[in-house]
């Protein structure tokens, strides 16, 4: 695909939407499932190891988010990842408060050794992960996007990953080139699993442009931010935000995404 921005991205994968098997916690399940229907794909919530490989095998890119861990829901990641990769499938992995147990803490290090396309996680994840410190507590980031960004950039020449830095100005680079992207809205934080939702979206992207991992993890993000600004202006608080961001999402199209997005150099 020669045009890769991320209204072309978003009208390329609208014509032919993905299958994207979406491993994801409790929690965000029915928010993620709406929201890639929304932007255009088909999510599937499937995680069971006895079918985790081989729907994999079928789907056009894997997510794996570790938000509620179980160790069954562990070996079926396992399987998944290992499929994904010997189809040549994309998969994203989203390291949800990796740093808070022992048993989170290498659960994320089994998966990186499985070599995730694109890692997405907040600031603080994204800092602990490349083994700094970070001031995350649980889910929440305590550390900005901007001091993450040599965190990231190491980790994706570590992992040969994407990663993917989402706060206020969103970052993602591939240790060779970055970009950052600026939208969204204050309210975004307050709705449960919008970030694990858009870990979802990341891998709707990523299926449809599976051989640039890095244009579809900035579509993910820019498809975002300019949703989210556009759900705040008529939004009265976190509850109306919820479902006017699912509207926006929905009534985005290519060309007004490339017209309101802001990316920049990094």
């Amino acid at each position: 695909m020669e045009n890769k921005t991320p209204g072309a991205l978003l009208t390329a994968m609208r014509a032919k939407p993905p299958l994207v098997q979406c491993i994801t916690n409790y929690v965000a399940m029915n928010i993620a499932a709406n929201v890639v229907l929304a932007a255009g794909a088909s999510p599937a919530m499937v995680h069971a190891a006895e079918e985790a490989g081989e729907f994999a095998a079928i789907a056009g890119a894997l997510t794996v988010n570790i938000g509620t861990l179980s160790t069954q829901w562990i070996d079926g990641m396992h399987i998944a990842a290992r499929a994904a990769n010997a189809g040549g499938k994309p998969w994203v992995l989203d390291p949800v408060a990796h740093y808070a147990t022992g048993f989170r803490r290498k659960a994320v290090a089994d998966l990186l050794a499985l070599r995730p396309t694109i890692i997405r996680g907040n600031a603080s994840e994204i800092i602990a992960l490349a083994g700094g410190e970070s001031r995350g507590q649980g889910v929440d980031s305590r550390d900005p996007v901007e001091q993450a960004e040599a965190s990231a950039r190491l980790l994706a020449e570590r992992h040969g990953a994407v990663v993917a830095v989402t706060g206020v100005v969103d970052f993602v680079t591939d240790g060779t080139q970055a970009l950052r992207i600026e939208g969204g809205s204050p309210l975004m934080p307050q709705v449960t699993a919008l970030g694990c939702s858009l870990t979802c979206l990341t891998g709707a992207f990523a299926a449809a442009i599976a051989d640039d991992p890095f244009a579809g993890a900035v579509a993910a993000l820019a498809t975002f931010a300019v949703a989210g600004e556009q759900a705040a202006k008529d939004a009265a608080g976190p509850g109306s935000f919820s479902w006017r961001f699912l509207d926006a999402l929905a009534a985005l199209d290519g060309p007004t995404l490339d017209a309101r997005v802001r990316i920049n150099a990094a």
